[in-house]
C-alpha cells in the first residue's frame, strides 16, 4: 500500500463549492463549470469534487486545498469549461507554466492574475501533482474509470508535509464566483464576464427550444404523412372487395 501522510488540520483547509471524501485519497476531481453528482464522485474514490468557476481566486482556493493535502497525487480535469474565464485552460497552463508578474502564462483567461500564491506555492502544485485531463466529459462511468486508473497508480504521499496558503473567501466557494482582487478594473471585467456568459447560456436554451419545436414540428408531419399512406393503402386493399372504386 502507497504511504499516506495526514493532511493539515481541518482538511479541505479553504471553504468552497465541494464535496470531501477521503483525505487519504490520491484524486481530486474538478469539474469547472459543470455541476455533477460529487457525492456520487467521493464514494468512488475521490478525496475531493467541485467546480471551478474562475481562473483567479477560484484556482487559488483548489491549489490551497491541494497542496494542504501531500496524498493528492492527481487532478481529474471533467465537465465543461467555464466561458470566459477559461479557468481549465488556465489552471493548466499555470501548471505547465507558472506565474509572471503576477499574470499566469499562457492563460487566455480575461483575468488570470494570482495574488494569494507564492512562487513556493506554486512550485509545489507543479511537483505535486498530475493533470488527467477528460474535459467535456460528464459521464460518471468515465470518471470513476479515471479515478480507479489513478488510484492504481498511487505513488505514496508527497515528500513533504501539508503547505498551508491563506485564501480570502469572502463571498464564495472553492468554484468562486466572485473576483480575485479589489482592484476596480479587474471587477467590471469580472463583471462583463458574467453578463456574457449569461447572455450565451440563454442563447443556447433559446436555440435549444427553437430546435426542439422544430423536430417537433417536422415528426408530427411525418406522423400525418405515414398515416395518411397506411390509409390509402387500406383503401387500395379494402374498396375492391366492398365493390367500391377508386
Amino acid at each position: 500500500m502507497a504511504d499516506k501522510k495526514s493532511p493539515a488540520s481541518g482538511w479541505p483547509v479553504i471553504q468552497g463549492d465541494y464535496i470531501s471524501g477521503s483525505g487519504e485519497s490520491c484524486v481530486a476531481v474538478c469539474s469547472f463549470g459543470s455541476h455533477l453528482d460529487e457525492q456520487g464522485i467521493c464514494d468512488a474514490g475521490a478525496g475531493i469534487c467541485g467546480s471551478c468557476k474562475t481562473e483567479n481566486l477560484g484556482l487559488e482556493k483548489l491549489i490551497a486545498n491541494t497542496i494542504s493535502n501531500p496524498n493528492i497525487r492527481f487532478i481529474i480535469f471533467c465537465g465543461t469549461e467555464v466561458k470566459g474565464h477559461l479557468s481549465a485552460q488556465s489552471l493548466k497552463a499555470l501548471h505547465e507554466n507558472g506565474v509572471e508578474g503576477g499574470k499566469i502564462v499562457g492563460s487566455n483567461g480575461a483575468i488570470a492574475f494570482i495574488e494569494n500564491l507564492d512562487a513556493a506555492a506554486i512550485e509545489r502544485f507543479q511537483q505535486q501533482v498530475e493533470i488527467i485531463d477528460i474535459m467535456e466529459s460528464e459521464d460518471m462511468g468515465a470518471i470513476t474509470a479515471k479515478i480507479n486508473e489513478c488510484a492504481g497508480k498511487d505513488p505514496g504521499a508527497f515528500g513533504a508535509d501539508p503547505m498551508v496558503i491563506e485564501v480570502s473567501d469572502d463571498e464564495g466557494g472553492a468554484g468562486g464566483e466572485v473576483a480575485a482582487t479589489a482592484n476596480p478594473q479587474f471587477l467590471e471585467v469580472e463583471a462583463k464576464l458574467n453578463a456574457i456568459e449569461t447572455k450565451l447560456e440563454f442563447a443556447d436554451a433559446e436555440l435549444a427550444q427553437r430546435y426542439g419545436r422544430k423536430v417537433g414540428r417536422d415528426i408530427g408531419i411525418l406522423y400525418g404523412l405515414v398515416a395518411g399512406l397506411i390509409v390509402f393503402m387500406m383503401l387500395l386493399v379494402l374498396l375492391p372487395k366492398l365493390g367500391g372504386f377508386i
